[in-house]
């Protein structure tokens, strides 16, 4: 009962915490925006409510400009910490993240093909978006036919292909980014493979807000299952859980999930990586419990992120991806020296 309740109170203070740094984040940057002013102007905007004629430049500021942006990247946050969890159990291996079965680099050949050959102008703005989810999808599809043999698809050649389709894609990515016409062009595409959610809009915020949520519920229903995946092949036989059919329905969505989230953010690395880790000495390896904690605190991450990378160095924004690597290479170091955390079993 009393972990229950601790787990309660986790879990409460987290989403505390996210709706807080959700509201300040909304309100900060080159323009500041009272705390107090900002949940005015949002509840303003989500209930039809009136503001004064000398707010509506601030009001724009919040509601259009960074509202879709902060719960952009919540939404992100999110999503890739709890598609981490699943894949770090999907492949048995603690070194896993969303973007280790060469989705991201598929996703962004998808993006960068789209602005190379300027296919797809009548989608407009959402030209490189759909050039990004189509290949992830397409990354994701060759790498699991790749990985297929007859005794099925194993955990290490999953892995070991999608490493060597990652390395792949990332050759090809470079050709394209040499055939970019100008300067200012490969300048932009080479932003967007480190991440960025300088592109969001409510527009784009329902779909993959919309897959997410999917992802999460699905996965969350799958907990008991991923804690016995977890075990290996084996023992999820004699447990009566199908190991190679749970993988297949994993793979699928993970990369779903994964390929929505790269289309509207780029490639962001480490939170898949790094979150599931901190939040399993916290709460234990129980995927019922990490499945809910760690979307949390992945949100609660990628909004301060989104936050240093459009105020620090102000009016340039910093690529997301360098601060996430920034942070979660030493994180992960410190976890790894800590003898009561055991990577792989070892």
């Amino acid at each position: 009962m009393e972990l229950i309740m601790a787990g309660g109170v986790r879990i409460a203070g987290l989403v505390v915490a996210l709706a807080v740094s959700v509201l300040l984040a909304i309100g900060l940057g080159a323009a500041t925006v009272a705390p107090a002013d900002t949940a005015r102007y949002l509840w303003a905007a989500v209930t039809g409510g009136e503001i004064a004629a000398g707010e509506v430049t601030s009001y724009q500021i919040v509601w259009q400009i960074r509202a879709p942006r902060v719960v952009l990247a919540a939404v992100v946050g999110g999503g890739l910490a709890a598609v981490g969890v699943a894949v770090q159990a999907l492949v048995r291996n603690a070194l896993a993240d969303p973007f280790i079965l060469g989705v991201s680099s598929g996703a962004s050949v998808g993006a960068v093909g789209v602005s190379v050959l300027g296919v797809w102008g009548a989608l407009g703005i959402y030209a490189v978006s759909a050039g990004a989810f189509l290949g992830a999808l397409a990354a994701s599809v060759l790498v699991h036919l790749a990985a297929r043999s007859r005794a099925g698809t194993t955990p290490l050649r999953l892995v070991l292909t999608g490493v060597a389709m990652a390395f792949g894609f990332q050759a090809l990515l470079s050709v394209l980014i040499y055939l970019v016409p100008d300067a200012e062009a490969t300048s932009a595409v080479l932003y967007w493979t480190m991440g960025s959610f300088g592109a969001a809009t409510w527009g784009v915020l329902p779909v993959v807000a919309l897959t997410v949520l999917i992802g999460l519920v699905v996965l969350r229903r799958l907990s008991r299952p991923l804690d016995v995946l977890s075990l290996g092949d084996e023992t999820a036989a004699s447990l009566g859980v199908d190991a190679a059919g749970l993988r297949g329905r994993l793979f699928v969505l993970t990369s779903l999930v994964t390929g929505a989230m790269v289309a509207v953010s780029g490639a962001i690395g480490f939170v898949g990586l790094v979150v599931p880790h901190v939040v399993r000495i916290v709460t234990g390896a129980g995927h019922r419990r990490v499945l809910v904690v760690a979307p949390l605190v992945g949100g609660v991450l990628m909004v301060w992120v989104d936050l240093v990378s459009r105020t620090l160095v102000a009016p340039r924004e910093l690529p997301l991806g360098a601060i996430t690597a920034l942070v979660g290479v030493p994180v992960f170091i410190v976890l790894l020296r800590r003898r009561a955390y055991l990577f792989g079993g070892r």
